[in-house]
C-alpha cells in the first residue's frame, strides 16, 4: 500500500464542496483548494449547508483532511511595508484560517510575503511571523503552512533560511509548516535533478529547516531554468527538472502522509500525472 498522497489543486468553482468531488474524478488521494476567490478580498461566509455539504463530499472521497491543502488568497501580504495594507492583509488571513476550521481542515498553505523593494528583508520576515503569531493566539486546530517561493520580484521565502527565519519567530511551533514548491525549488537555485543533486539540496533542507516540519507539496515541473527565479510551472517530465527527480521523490519516505500535489499546467492530464507518479514507485 503507497504512503503516498498525490492529488492536484482542485476546482471549488460552484461551492467549495465541489472540490472533493473534482479530486474523486482525477483519482487523487490529495487536494488543494481556494476555500474563497484567491483574486478577491472580501468573500461571503461559509453558511452551515456548504460546510456540511463539503464533509459529507470529503467523506465520500476518502481523502482524509490532513491530506487536503487549502491555499490563501493571492492578496494576502503579511510582510507589506505599508501598516494599513499589513493590516488588511492580516485581517484576510485570519478569515482564511477560521474557513479552513468550519471545514474540518488542519492546515492553510500561503506565501511568505514580499517586501515590495521598501523595507528590509529582516524587518519584512520578521513582520510575517509577527503577523503568524497574532493569528495562531486568536484561532486553533490549524497550522501554518509557509511555502518557499521562486523569489520572483521582491518575494521572500525562496531560500530555506527565509523560511527558518520565520519558524524560529513562531511561538507555537506545533502549528507552523512548510510546503516545498518542487519548480520554485528549482528556479531558486536548488537542484534536484540527479541522484546526488537531489540528496544533497534535501539534506539542506534537513539542515536549515527540517523534515519535521515539512507539512506538503506541490509536484510541478519548470519552464525556466534552474536559478531564474521565475515561477513558471511545467508538466511533469516535461521541464527543465525532467522525471527522475519526481522518481526519486516518489520512493523519499520523508514525502510520505502528507499532501503532494499537482499545480501542473495541464489539467486535463492530471489523471494521467498522478498515475504516473504512483508507478514511479519501486
Amino acid at each position: 500500500m503507497s504512503q503516498k498522497f498525490v492529488g492536484a489543486h482542485t476546482s471549488a468553482a460552484g461551492g467549495v464542496f465541489n472540490a472533493p468531488l473534482n479530486a474523486i474524478k482525477i483519482g487523487a488521494k490529495a487536494f488543494a483548494l481556494f476555500t474563497k476567490n484567491q483574486r478577491q478580498w472580501a468573500a461571503k461566509p461559509l453558511d452551515a449547508a456548504t460546510i456540511d455539504k463539503f464533509k459529507e463530499n470529503l467523506e465520500l472521497s476518502g481523502i482524509l483532511p490532513k491530506h487536503v491543502l487549502p491555499h490563501d488568497s493571492y492578496l494576502i501580504n503579511l510582510g507589506h511595508p505599508e501598516m494599513e495594507k499589513r493590516d488588511k492583509s492580516y485581517n484576510a488571513f485570519v478569515d482564511e484560517v477560521e474557513r479552513c476550521m468550519l471545514l474540518g481542515l488542519d492546515r492553510l498553505n500561503f506565501h511568505p510575503g514580499s517586501h515590495l523593494k521598501k523595507i528590509p528583508e529582516d524587518e519584512c520576515l520578521d513582520a510575517i511571523a509577527e503577523n503568524m503569531n497574532r493569528t495562531l493566539e486568536c484561532t486553533s486546530g490549524v497550522s501554518l503552512v509557509l511555502e518557499n517561493t521562486a523569489g520572483q520580484g521582491s518575494n521572500l521565502g525562496w531560500r530555506f533560511e527565509h523560511l527558518a527565519h520565520i519558524i524560529d519567530k513562531i511561538e507555537d511551533k506545533s502549528r507552523v509548516g512548510v510546503c516545498i514548491d518542487t519548480c520554485h525549488m528549482f528556479t531558486a537555485g536548488y537542484d534536484i535533478r540527479t541522484r546526488e543533486t537531489y540528496d544533497a539540496t534535501w539534506a539542506e533542507f534537513e539542515k536549515v529547516v527540517g523534515f519535521k516540519y515539512l507539512k506538503g507539496m506541490h509536484i510541478n515541473d519548470s519552464k525556466p531554468p534552474l536559478g531564474s527565479h521565475v515561477d513558471r510551472h511545467q508538466s511533469i517530465g516535461l521541464g527543465e527538472i525532467g522525471a527522475d527527480a519526481f522518481k526519486f521523490l516518489m520512493n523519499d519516505e520523508r514525502m510520505n502522509d502528507i499532501p503532494l500535489i499537482l499545480e501542473t499546467i495541464d489539467e486535463t492530464i492530471w489523471d494521467k500525472e498522478i498515475e504516473m507518479l504512483y508507478g514511479f514507485e519501486k
